[in-house]
């Protein structure tokens, strides 16, 4: 079985973000890790290689800094990688991420593609469903348990209020939550071994496009940080007493009643 897995570089959730003079993300002294929820679509395919066999490739599009997350991934133990780095890249929203993946997709053999839900920076949601579409693939969004029966995928997945359990026939692309496993760590073996896994780095006109091809259809224009968190307040007087201010705050103050 070849397994593909789209992975994202993306800032430590654990990191305290500032912004830069330019109103951006400042990244410096900050840590890059791999998208956590994509943590666990490497985990899921992994543990399909070690059930059925085949391969697992990790794709990912980023800049040189990068390459740590695919090593990062081999070292979990996926057996290659792919690396779409191309200076002429500039800004690139989740339509041109959608469009550059896919083709990059399509130069290998594959049987399922997997990835996190969302990335932890943007949240969109989008990339994945968006490159099943350009794939002329079917799709299933936030999975918490995924089987496999020959060329037959059941999928147990988060919806509103509850769960669904739908079906659909391989090639399909997979998105998975938090939950479904639980990610193992890479063992000093498998870092080490990492380092000599077959990294492939792929330039746009490798794949046939060109930047000017990738029109944006979203942009940031704007990024602000939340209030700080305010100190707890003691409300004095009896219960009664204290329980009336209580609502009184709620009601004009955090307008939450």
């Amino acid at each position: 079985m070849n397994i593909v897995v789209c992975v994202k570089q993306t800032i430590d959730t654990e990191a305290k973000i500032a912004l830069n003079k330019d109103g951006k993300i400042d990244a410096n002294g900050v840590t890059l890790v791999i998208n956590p929820l994509d943590e666990y679509a490497i985990e899921e395919a992994l543990r399909m290689k070690e059930k059925f066999g085949g391969e697992v490739t990790v794709i990912t599009l980023g800049g040189d800094q990068a390459t740590a997350t695919i090593r990062s991934a081999l070292a979990m133990g996926a057996d290659k990688a792919i690396h779409i780095n191309d200076p002429a890249l500039g800004e690139v929203d989740e339509g041109s991420a959608a469009a550059i993946l896919a083709k990059a997709v399509e130069t290998i053999p594959y049987d399922i593609i997997l990835a996190g839900v969302m990335d932890t920076d943007n949240g969109s949601a989008q990339v994945a469903v968006r490159m099943a579409e350009k794939l002329e693939l079917p799709s299933i969004s936030s999975v918490t348990k995924l089987e496999l029966n020959g060329s037959q995928a059941t999928a147990l997945r988060v919806i509103d209020g509850g769960l669904a359990t739908l079906e659909v026939s391989l090639p399909a692309v997979i998105t998975v939550v938090q939950g479904i496993n639980e990610v193992r760590y890479p063992s000093v073996a498998g870092i080490m071994k990492a380092k000599k896994k077959p990294l492939t780095t792929l330039k746009l006109s490798d794949l046939g496009l060109d930047p000017s091809d990738l029109v944006l259809q979203a942009k940031v224009t704007q990024y602000t940080l939340p209030n700080p968190r305010q100190g707890g307040r003691i409300l004095p007087g009896e219960s009664a007493e204290a329980t009336h201010e209580l609502a009184r705050i709620l009601r004009e103050e955090a307008k939450v009643l």
